[in-house]
């Protein structure tokens, strides 16, 4: 993935894929719901192995 799709892979509507249908909405509303949860994504791209994303939530202790 290029350093300009990285920058922009989660925006709403951004998307590689519209001629293909893609709306752009799917990582830009999983990174909504995971900030919401107090955690984050994390995107790694190498053009040789491919993309991989990580999604960090918070432990939550019962009470």
């Amino acid at each position: 993935m290029s350093d300009e799709v990285m920058a922009q892979i989660s925006e709403p509507f951004f998307t590689t894929k519209a001629e293909r249908g893609g709306t752009g909405l799917g990582l830009s509303i999983s990174s909504s719901i995971v900030e919401k949860h107090g955690g984050r994504l994390r995107f790694e791209s190498n053009k040789s192995s491919g993309t991989t994303v990580s999604i960090y939530l918070p432990i939550v202790k019962e009470a």
